[in-house]
C-alpha cells in the first residue's frame, strides 16, 4: 500500500491571459512582501464567498490592473494544477482579448505586455511555466 502524503489545502485561483491585437500578453510581477515575489505571472486572484472565477478574475482586475472585463468577454483557455509545498493550486485562465488596451499597475507591481517569444525570460512561479508554453504554441498557430 502506498503511503499518500497528508492533503494540503486547495486554493482556486482565476488568472487572465490578456492578449493585445498585437498578440503581446501581459504578465503583472508579484509585489515585495508577497510569496514568489518579483516572479513574473498571469494576472488575477482568489474569489471570495460565492463568486465564480470568472466574477472574481473581472474583480480583480479592475482592482489590481484598472481593466474592466465583462464576464461574457472570457474565454476559457487552459488551467494548472499545481503542489506547492503548503497548499494546492488550482488555476482556471481565462483568454481576454483587450485590442491595444494597457493595463496599468494599481497595486503597484510591474506589468509588461510581452511577445511570445519574450515570455520565457521572465522568471515565474512554477505553475505558471506550462501555461507560458501553452501561450507561446497558441500564439504560433495563428491566433494572436
Amino acid at each position: 500500500m502506498t503511503k499518500q502524503s497528508p492533503a494540503k489545502p486547495l486554493v482556486l485561483v482565476a488568472a487572465a491571459a490578456l492578449v493585445r491585437s498585437d498578440g503581446r500578453l501581459l504578465l503583472a510581477q508579484r509585489p515585495k512582501g508577497k510569496a514568489m515575489a518579483g516572479l513574473w505571472e498571469f494576472p488575477g486572484g482568489k474569489g471570495e464567498a460565492g463568486e465564480s472565477p470568472q466574477r472574481a478574475l473581472a474583480r480583480e482586475l479592475k482592482e489590481e490592473l484598472g481593466v474592466v472585463v465583462a464576464e461574457a468577454d472570457m474565454d476559457a483557455f487552459s488551467f494548472a494544477s499545481h503542489a506547492y509545498e503548503k497548499f494546492h493550486l488550482l488555476m482556471p485562465v481565462f483568454l481576454i482579448p483587450q485590442g491595444g488596451g494597457e493595463g496599468q499597475a494599481v497595486d503597484g507591481q510591474q506589468v509588461a505586455w510581452l511577445s511570445a517569444g519574450e515570455i520565457r525570460s521572465y522568471p515565474a512561479p512554477e505553475a505558471d511555466l506550462p501555461l507560458f508554453e501553452q501561450f507561446i504554441d497558441w500564439s504560433k498557430a495563428g491566433h494572436a
